[in-house]
């Protein structure tokens, strides 16, 4: 599996979520990624999911960037179910800080070949 999102031509959306784990996630991040996998099985069979890239750093620090279609698309994942309890964990159980940025990619290009 390529570490790379296979996104269409521009314009489409990247949601980007940054975040900084708490010192008992990074001691024990089993859970933690229990559910990030199924946050991303869920997230790929929404409509308008395009894709996702993601790394975290031995600091607890990663970035995870999901791609897609439209904003409708977006505001949609963010109010599944299963996403909103995912949310509420983190911001109670996982995440130190987090930052969450949403922005529309006018072009992208791809190296050292290209596609």
């Amino acid at each position: 599996m390529s570490p790379f999102a296979g996104t269409p031509p521009a314009p489409y959306y990247a949601v980007i979520f940054t975040s900084r784990w708490t010192p008992e996630t990074a001691q024990n991040p089993a859970d933690y990624y229990a559910t990030a996998d199924q946050m991303h099985q869920l997230a790929s069979a929404m409509p308008g999911y395009l894709g996702i890239e993601s790394a975290r750093g031995a600091d607890g620090v990663g970035i995870t960037v999901s791609y897609w279609a439209t904003e409708r698309d977006i505001a949609n994942w963010k109010q599944q179910l299963d996403h909103l309890a995912a949310q509420q964990r983190g911001k109670r159980e996982w995440y130190e800080h987090y930052e969450l940025r949403v922005a529309k990619v006018e072009r992208s290009y791809s190296g050292p070949a290209g596609r």
